[in-house]
């Protein structure tokens, strides 16, 4: 049988309280379900304000209202990235301007950033790519010097740490994804953490398709009405309910996916020394959350040929990004920030290969055979 790339996370909770939902005749947002999804990531992540979304994309969508984009202004952020990083700026008028990457975490080479800044620089949006921080005292420190708004791609970060602090809660705002191939999802979703106050009254307004109906239901106002630009982001309670159950058990769906983790790199790590690939590296000051595991082979070449050779052992893997920068509508919104040194050979060497809850410790044993017996017995 295969094992695939990617199974949705399941815990088995999710039935019971999509079914509550339902007998409680409200299917559409902000249900009692998203309220309590909205109560979890405010206590877990200390927090001022959580906001559900139907997307991270639209998280995103509203963060670049929130930080005021405007035609002509220049936002930073990797190329190496998926391309709901860069839309919603776009969308606003913005041009990217995109950073090489560091080889080591794959994250936006942080000492890159300050030279990139010009007097049309608005936002920085660091992507904490497979749940390892971005070096984040630097990127604030540059942001504060510079009077720039940070919002965090914490697309796949839900529950890994910088320095003790949860991404997502570092920057400005963050953005969070529970698409089916996240960590915890609800099939398509996302979330928006807001960490300055400033932001929280506007961003209920935005989501709310810009009325201020949160306020007339928390007794503000006599009557709602249309107040600002926004849109319909709230997802329906059904989604909500799916994912409240994954959040109950968050820590559980955490520890199972880093033990996987550790069996792959401890079962790899001799390729490794002996110098056929590279393996994932952890800054010491992170903690992560086991959102992906990838290995680096020699050369573009030699990555198509494991990915076919694992094919053929009924094993799924993928690469990753094409680097934005390289792609057409990246051409014509953004500009690489001089040299691409590291973004495109990297990518080209990088496979993931299959995490997810419910993947068995014996089927990774079975990858880790598969990949040795690509290297070690010749079949390079």
């Amino acid at each position: 049988m295969m094992i695939p790339f990617n199974k949705p996370a399941f815990t088995g909770k999710e039935e019971v309280y999509i079914g509550e939902a339902i007998k409680s005749g409200h299917l559409s947002g902000d249900g009692s379900f998203t309220k309590k999804c909205h109560l979890w990531f405010e206590g877990q992540f200390n927090v001022k304000k959580a906001l559900l979304t139907t997307s991270c994309t639209h998280a995103l969508e509203m963060a670049a209202i929130l930080a005021d984009i405007q035609e002509g202004d220049e936002v930073i952020m990797p190329s190496y990235t998926f391309v709901s990083t860069a839309n919603p700026f776009v969308v606003r008028g913005a041009k990217i301007i995109f950073v090489d990457i560091r080889p080591d975490t794959m994250n936006i080479d942080e000492t890159l950033i300050e030279e990139a800044v010009t007097a049309r620089t608005k936002a920085i949006v660091p992507v904490h790519y497979a749940g390892v921080a971005c070096e984040m005292d630097a990127i604030m420190d540059i942001a504060n010097r510079h009077n720039l708004i940070v919002i965090e791609d914490a697309a796949q970060g839900v529950m890994s740490t910088y320095n003790g602090k949860p991404l997502g809660t570092i920057g400005h705002l963050g953005c969070f994804s529970f698409h089916e191939t996240k960590n915890y999802n609800c099939g398509e979703g996302g979330a928006l953490i807001i960490n300055d106050e400033r932001y929280v009254e506007r961003a209920e307004i935005i989501r709310e398709k810009g009325t201020n109906r949160s306020r007339f239901f928390r007794g503000q106002v006599d009557k709602y009405s249309w107040v600002d630009i926004g849109s319909s982001y709230l997802p329906s309670e059904l989604n909500a309910a799916f994912l409240f159950a994954q959040l109950e058990n968050a820590e559980l769906i955490n520890s199972y996916r880093l033990d996987c983790w550790a069996t792959y790199y401890n079962g790899l790590k001799v390729l490794e020394e002996r110098g056929d690939i590279c393996l994932p590296f952890l800054p010491k000051n992170i903690n992560h959350n086991a959102h992906m595991f990838y290995l680096k082979a020699a050369s573009l070449d030699e990555r198509t040929h494991l990915i076919q050779f694992l094919k053929q052992k009924g094993i799924q893997t993928v690469f990753h990004y094409v680097p934005l920068h390289s792609s057409s509508a990246g051409l014509e919104y953004g500009e690489m920030f001089k040299q691409d040194v590291y973004t495109t050979k990297e990518s080209e060497r990088l496979v993931r290969l299959p995490l997810y809850y419910n993947l068995q410790i014996m089927e990774i044993n079975q990858v880790i055979d598969a990949v040795k017996e690509f290297y070690i017995k010749g079949a390079l």
